[in-house]
């Protein structure tokens, strides 16, 4: 159950959340992630894949933002709280929202279902996709 305001606590783990993002290991992935932009199914596809280059960091930021956005799906942290401090999740989700049902399909049912959840569940999701998708239709189309 959502916390119905954030305490000290959620701001420790906002603050050790923003300490894995500047990891090293981290933040390198995220720098290749944030620089993709796949058009198509099986280009997003292509990255799920071990032998692709930048599979790792794939999963690495993946990993990450299901791991963060869980913890305000089960009430650990305050949902609102958290994505005051995380918009990066909500864009890195915006860029695979369209093939999620598809990939659910082809590999696992469950993925992506956190970011899902604090989509539709979280004043700063309902406010901020809409213009997370719109600037992604522009950046694929130019």
């Amino acid at each position: 159950m959502p916390k119905d305001y954030p305490d000290h606590h959620d701001a420790e783990l906002i603050i050790r959340l923003y300490e894995l993002r500047r990891e090293p290991v981290l933040r390198d992935a995220r720098k290749k992630v944030n620089a993709w932009f796949p058009k198509t199914f099986d280009e997003f596809m292509k990255i799920t894949k071990p032998d692709h280059p930048d599979h790792a960091a794939f999963r690495q930021v993946a990993g990450y933002w299901d791991m963060a956005f869980n913890m305000a799906r089960h009430g650990v942290i305050h949902p609102e709280f958290l994505m005051e401090n995380s918009a990066e999740g909500l864009w890195f989700f915006a860029r695979i929202e369209r093939f999620v049902e598809q990939f659910r399909q082809a590999t696992n049912p469950r993925a992506f279902r956190n970011a899902e959840w604090v989509v539709g569940h979280t004043e700063m999701g309902k406010d901020m996709m809409p213009y997370y998708r719109k600037r992604l239709e522009a950046m694929i189309a130019g």
